[in-house]
């Protein structure tokens, strides 16, 4: 087994990498190993290890959750929540945040090379879920000698990462914050992503997955997929607040098929930002593993059952905007961990920022991490 060494007493997001000899047994048959896990820590281990926080991120973030990211430059996607003087802070907790199987941040994914040819999984890499991510962070864990987390937190799909843990790992977690997420995807978020990944594959030069070789990238086909996904992070009343209807740099409309409004430039600028700092069968992957997750259809049908005896104690959050991931979502799940006798609280935010506001800023989103994780409630 490779390793890389714990971190040091630095409040500072180290780099960290390890290949782990596994095997990691799949959900949908067979085993992935060895397997490389690309992770950043921040703060120190307490001598009883007893302050453990993972973070889990969502579709398309990464390990850099509080650290300058080395492909674009900007700050960590949660530096509001995760920090020094933050909710989640290095003084006090020892944070780890992996970037998850099947992603392009330097855990194993499609793009990693296979040993026994030397050349790209490509499409060849296992199809994934859910709790084969949560599975793999089990392993890093493992590795760094943490037996139990104080806590596990996670937003959208990080939200189903941390919502897993307490089901397959029960005895190892404290306490579990799932914010703008759900316990199940719906035909509509399937709906949406299959519209993605059908923009992908339809990209000449997608070749089946196979473009690694000459770096002709299905760049077109990905920057669509994300144009798509972006308007389902976003609420009507923010677009509308943000762009409306006004007209990029110019005083009239064109009448052709140019960025005329300022929505479709910026749509088309997040498209082609995302295709310098993500991999197109990455997305394959890891939506695909949103949209078989389902928490009740692997404990017989019953969410409640999912969290029968479940000693972790739950925070929900929703936003009132968030058309994604909806409040009903989440009361289903308080509803089930009510029913199985779990400690859980539960609130509801306004944000006109829709599902993103998660990631974006709202106070009162840190006042709750902030008070649930000193032991209060939400």
């Amino acid at each position: 087994m490779l390793s890389a060494s714990l971190p040091d007493d630095s409040r500072f997001g180290l780099r960290r990498q390890v290949r782990l000899t596994g095997p990691l047994r799949l959900d949908g048959g067979g085993s992935l190993g060895p397997l490389d896990i690309a992770y950043e820590t921040y703060g120190s281990m307490n001598a009883d290890r007893s302050n453990v926080i993972l973070i889990c991120h969502a579709l398309t973030l990464d390990q850099y959750v509080a650290s300058d990211h080395p492909v674009t430059g900007k700050p960590g996607w949660w530096w509001r929540l995760v920090g020094p003087g933050k909710p989640i802070d290095p003084g006090r907790h020892f944070i780890i945040c992996s970037n998850v199987i099947g992603s392009c941040m330097g855990s194993s994914g499609p793009a990693s090379l296979n040993p026994e040819t030397g050349d790209p999984h490509a499409m060849r890499f296992p199809v994934l879920t859910i709790g084969d991510m949560v599975r793999a962070q089990a392993l890093l864990l493992d590795h760094l000698g943490v037996d139990r987390l104080a806590a596990v937190v996670g937003g959208s799909m990080g939200g189903m990462q941390a919502l897993t843990w307490p089901t397959l790992f029960p005895a190892r977690v404290e306490s579990c914050i799932v914010i703008a997420s759900t316990a199940r995807h719906s035909a509509q978020n399937i709906a949406f992503h299959e519209v993605g990944r059908q923009a992908i594959m339809a990209d000449p030069n997608w070749r089946g997955g196979d473009y690694y070789a000459d770096g002709q990238v299905p760049g077109a086909g990905l920057a669509v997929a994300r144009m798509a996904a972006h308007i389902t992070y976003l609420s009507e009343a923010g677009l509308t607040e943000k762009f409306g209807r006004r007209l990029q740099g110019r005083d009239s409309k064109t009448f052709g098929f140019d960025a005329d409004f300022q929505v479709e430039s910026y749509l088309r600028h997040q498209g082609l930002s995302f295709v310098e700092r993500f991999d197109a069968n990455s997305y394959l992957y890891i939506t695909r593993a949103m949209d078989y997750y389902d928490i009740a259809d692997d404990h017989g049908g019953s969410l409640a059952k999912a969290f029968a005896g479940s000693r972790t104690r739950f925070c929900l959050v929703s936003f009132d905007t968030d058309w994604l991931y909806p409040t009903a979502e989440s009361r289903a799940i308080v509803h089930a961990l009510n029913a199985s006798g779990a400690q859980a609280s539960f609130v509801e935010l306004s944000s006109p920022f829709g599902h993103d506001a998660f990631l974006l800023e709202c106070p009162e989103l840190n006042r709750v991490v902030d008070g649930f994780l000193r032991g209060g409630r939400a």
